[in-house]
């Protein structure tokens, strides 16, 4: 009956994932900012400083993922994308009816109130299903995070490209995608999403590694398709429609994995008639019921993936070292977890203030259509984090190689992308736009599992949440404050309210000071990778070690 039960969870822990997959290929929609930033404006007729203050209220909104991580911990992950849903269909929905037209222009601070419910929104759902994805596949930490990372890059090029096939870029109907289909997405997932038991033989990981390389094949797959359409010339309504429809395809195809898995357990449950007796050995408990006679009882706590010392009967209280699990606040004593967050704030701080000012950007070089901007922003975003997510995976188990290192080597290109849209010379725009996406998705894909092999995956959603809070505070700084104030000192004033500026020096200044933010962290990143050399040299040896053991007793059978 055990090896029942292993199957059939197996087939549940997939279909949970891959649900979990297409939560995070639609939960992107926060940063879709600029393909109707401009409608707002002229709507509301607003500066550029009052815009770019509206974004930064959207990635306020991240700043009350605290409750999501608070509730991880306390609410099952079905409650919390139904909470996520819900808020977002609220939040976009009042955008889409303002955008449409079907109200009233709301006032400046009630759009603050519904552009905050929206980015609130996307963070109950990324946590609902990074905790239990990452605690459901906890020896893949790498490959979990950089495909579901990824997927959420990638959403905001998959409602680009279909708002811009079937609805010709209309903001009004982008904005009523944005509300309706995460909610009837998040709808279907509470009914799979849950936490399962985690692999734990070297067989089950090799399992899951394979999947893995499949899902991975699939997105790239998916990102390429989506690339293509960007670049081909006039595309015509019945092109439009077959994209839409094999993308929705390619979308759906990973649920082949689950329905697998399903059908191999049927299939050897069907061919058991009696349960062969050395598979009852291995269900069995080893040293079921043994006692060492001795009063005092010393018990070895297991951490995955470290190496943890040995627990006497008297409980020391001391603080935990790095690779333990940490409370929020243990972890916020350290040195370690505020270098990661100062350095993961020059990142995306930096790349947001990009993507929520691309619509400007373009216009101000001279481009009349910035969505193939957007969309390579994102694709390219996708690439860096499912790349980057398997190769820090595959080095740590090679050769132990701590993952900052892998933010240091995106810090330092990111700077070359921003020095390139500096210069402004034609096509760096494309340029810095593929670079500024690739890094940026770096940045999210390997901080989000080197946070929970640093400090532990107990109170890891809200530990999460607090290095998630360097969106909305890189949003304000680096786009609402800096680049908001250094468009408006070189824009002229339009009819009505508003302004503009059309040149490269309206965004140049901007550039220059993100550059040296992205030096500035790429010394944090090395520094980071240098005091964490030994816990990811542990982490090494461990699973060489688990590899040994079970080849070891392979042998021995």
């Amino acid at each position: 009956m055990g090896f029942e039960v292993s199957y059939t969870s197996s087939a549940g822990k997939w279909l949970g994932f891959v649900t979990a997959v297409w939560v995070q290929a639609i939960s992107g929609n926060n940063y879709t900012f600029s393909n109707y930033s401009d409608a707002l404006k002229t709507l509301m007729n607003l500066t550029q400083l009052e815009l770019n203050n509206l974004s930064v209220v959207k990635d306020i909104g991240k700043a009350f993922g605290l409750l999501a991580g608070l509730a991880s911990d306390r609410i099952p992950a079905p409650i919390i994308l139904l909470i996520g849903s819900l808020e977002g269909l609220v939040g976009y929905g009042a955008q889409w009816l303002v955008v449409s037209r079907k109200i009233q222009p709301l006032s400046y601070w009630q759009m603050c109130v519904f552009l905050c419910m929206g980015g609130n929104s996307t963070t109950w759902m990324n946590t609902a299903v990074l905790v239990t994805c990452i605690r459901n596949f906890r020896r893949n930490r790498g490959p979990v995070s950089g495909i579901l990372k990824g997927y959420v890059g990638l959403s905001t090029a998959i409602f680009t490209d279909l708002c811009s096939a079937l609805f010709a870029d209309d903001p009004a109907k982008f904005l009523f995608m944005l509300a309706i289909v995460p909610f009837v997405v998040c709808l279907g997932a509470i009914f799979f999403l849950r936490e399962t038991t985690p692999a734990s033989t070297v067989d089950e990981e090799k399992e899951e590694a394979k999947y893995f390389s499949i899902i991975n094949t699939v997105a790239i797959v998916v990102a390429l398709y989506l690339q293509v359409y960007d670049f081909l010339p006039n595309k015509s309504e019945t092109l439009a429609l077959i994209f839409s429809g094999i993308l929705i395809i390619l979308l759906a195809s990973p649920v082949a994995i689950p329905v697998y898995s399903f059908i191999k357990s049927w299939n050897l449950n069907r061919k058991r008639t009696e349960p062969d007796v050395e598979e009852q050995q291995v269900v069995e408990p080893l040293l079921n019921g043994e006692t060492t006679g001795t009063e005092e009882v010393v018990a070895v706590v297991a951490v995955e993936d470290t190496v943890v010392a040995v627990v006497a009967v008297e409980e020391v209280k001391r603080r935990p070292v790095l690779g333990e699990d940490h409370t929020i606040f243990e972890a916020m004593w350290t040195v370690d977890f505020w270098i990661l967050f100062v350095s993961f704030l020059c990142g995306v701080g930096t790349g947001l203030a990009v993507m929520n000012n691309m619509g400007q950007i373009g216009l101000a070089l001279g481009y009349v259509d910035v969505s193939i901007f957007v969309s390579l922003t994102s694709i390219w975003g996708f690439f860096g984090r499912i790349i980057s997510g398997s190769v820090s995976e595959y080095f740590i188990k090679r050769a132990g190689t701590p993952r900052p290192i892998w933010n240091a080597a995106s810090q330092i290109l990111m700077a070359v992308g921003y020095i390139l849209m500096a210069v402004a010379l034609p096509g760096s725009l494309y340029i810095g736009s593929i670079i500024v996406g690739l890094c940026y998705g770096v940045r999210l894909a390997v901080t989000v599992p080197t946070a929970s092999e640093l400090f532990g995956l107990k109170y890891y959603g809200l530990i999460y949440n607090i290095l998630i809070l360097n969106l909305p505070l890189g949003s304000f700084l680096f786009s609402g404050l800096l680049a908001g104030y250094l468009y408006d000192a070189q824009a002229t004033p339009t009819a009505g309210g508003g302004n503009t500026c059309v040149g490269a020096h309206c965004y140049r200044l901007v550039f220059v000071i993100m550059a040296m933010a992205c030096i500035v962290g790429f010394g944090l990143d090395i520094l980071l990778a240098a005091k964490t050399k030994n816990i990811y040299t542990k982490i090494y040896r461990s699973r060489r070690s688990k590899k040994s053991s079970s080849s070891t007793e392979s042998n021995g059978h």
